[in-house]
């Protein structure tokens, strides 16, 4: 097991620590928490390219513990009313989308590592990192809100749908070009 894959691991592991803490109300520490696994998705990327240490198991392992966390964290702060519900169901949708699309166009066409993350998911995962950080720098930090937070909210929920939107146009053509080829 490479230190990346073992990086990757423990932010997967947080994931129900987080919950915790989150549900017992413990912001500050679910914030710093939140921000540790962040760190560890920064430096795993890096040591695996920097000392050519990719693994098949990093390029599920790593995608994996970023959805788990932002899903899990979306779905809490939502169901503790931090955070709309429609948005923590939105964000949750979008990833069982491109789950489902991906495992969709393996068992029909491509394997699952042909399936990287656009430009618009990528800006997309980082709004919806920076909303849940800013909300959890609010709650637990005593960070002033000064709108920013709907904003967030908003841009969160517009990125969302765009990204998932395209993903589904990605798969469609994707799916549409394998059986054109049958």
């Amino acid at each position: 097991m490479s230190i990346p894959n073992l990086l990757s691991l423990a932010r997967l592991l947080s994931v129900p620590f987080v919950i915790w803490l989150l549900l017992s109300h413990l912001f500050t520490a679910a914030f710093w928490v939140f921000v540790a696994a962040g760190l560890t998705d920064a430096i795993d990327g890096y040591v695996a390219k920097r000392f050519n240490s990719r693994t098949v198991l990093g390029g599920y392992l790593d995608p994996v513990a970023d959805k788990v966390m932002l899903v899990g964290v979306y779905l809490t702060l939502g169901y503790l009313g931090h955070i709309p519900i429609w948005l923590a169901i939105l964000v949750v949708f979008r990833d069982l989308l491109i789950v489902g699309g991906v495992v969709l166009l393996h068992t029909a066409t491509e394997p699952i590592g042909s399936v990287r993350p656009t430009p618009v998911s990528k800006l997309n995962t980082v709004v919806q990192i920076a909303l849940i950080a800013f909300v959890l720098a609010r709650l637990g930090l005593g960070i002033d809100d000064l709108g920013v937070g709907e904003a967030l909210i908003y841009l969160t929920g517009a990125t969302t749908l765009v990204s998932g939107l395209d993903y589904l146009t990605k798969f469609g053509r994707r799916v549409a070009r394998s059986e054109g080829g049958n």
